[in-house]
């Protein structure tokens, strides 16, 4: 379980971001992990990977900087989906996405390419963003396969997604997504301590959105406890044991930053990771 919030704007207001993003990641807490960072074999990439034995060098969610181009992709579970037997792994949808900038892998011709092929993967809606020049409207989608879709969405506008199709949101995903505009209309143009602050406060938020049909009928026997935006579970100890905001200013300045648990308690120890990287010399 997962749920991502995000603005993507290639020539906003001057003091404003060309991208604004907010998630949280639902997993195991034992699940090793490494926190964000640039990425050892790809220097112009940023993200967590998993360490999970037999899904190392995955990840949920990466933003990458090459020719021009910043690439955000993100990948969320299918709450309650069959898994295909020998189904693939899933983790290098982003990785593959986020690292490399030749023509088989722009937003448009990658998806196409992963849409043909997308049933041989457990259940998934994969989250592609790519910001370029100014003059070119940044370009969204959303591929789920169960069933096969690809959906493109518009520059400038907020969006959210979880672990259902995009037009039966979870009711978290729903009042997630209000509240994330919210803070986007009165703090968009703040500085990044303000703005990453009323963020990561919205990611903290454990109220819960119950009942609801969807996350029920996806989720009978943890939906409940699946519909804070901040996840916890004890009795699995299975909760939002990361949370990242991700905001690229209107003079590609980069802002990474990551909470995350830094053992299996979720009232234990957190650790924050904060990384700065300016691309303005690179377009």
């Amino acid at each position: 379980m997962c749920v991502i919030f995000f603005c993507a704007d290639s020539s906003p207001r001057e003091g404003g971001y060309k991208l604004i993003l907010a998630s949280n990641r639902d997993e195991f807490f034992a699940r090793a992990t490494q926190s964000a960072a640039k990425w050892p074999n790809a220097d112009h990439v940023y993200g967590g990977i998993d360490l999970e034995p037999g899904r190392e060098g995955g990840t949920w969610l990466a933003i990458g900087h090459a020719a021009g181009f910043f690439k955000v992709g993100a990948l969320l579970n299918l709450t309650g989906e069959p898994k295909p037997r020998d189904a693939v792994g899933r983790g290098m949808i982003v990785a593959d996405f986020v690292t490399r900038s030749d023509d088989q892998h722009d937003i448009v011709e990658y998806n196409q390419s992963l849409f043909k092929d997308c049933t041989k993967y457990s259940a998934f809606n994969f989250v592609s963003i790519e910001i370029g020049s100014s003059s070119v409207p940044a370009r969204v989608k959303l591929l789920s396969n169960v069933p096969p879709t690809l959906e493109e969405f518009q520059n400038g506008q907020c969006y959210g997604f979880g672990n259902s199709l995009p037009h039966t949101p979870f009711e978290k995903v729903h009042h997630g997504k209000q509240e994330f505009e919210a803070i986007v209309r009165e703090h968009g143009g703040s500085s990044v301590e303000d703005l990453s602050a009323h963020l990561m406060q919205l990611l903290r938020k454990k109220h819960k959105f119950w009942p609801d049909v969807e996350l029920k009928r996806r989720a009978p026997n943890w939906g409940e406890g699946l519909s804070a935006l901040n996840v916890h579970i004890a009795e699995h100890a299975y909760g939002s044991r990361t949370h990242t905001v991700i905001l690229v200013d209107s003079h590609n300045k980069m802002h990474f930053i990551e909470e995350t648990m830094a053992g299996v308690d979720p009232q234990g120890e957190w650790i924050r990771t904060h990384i700065e990287k300016d691309f303005q010399t690179s377009v």
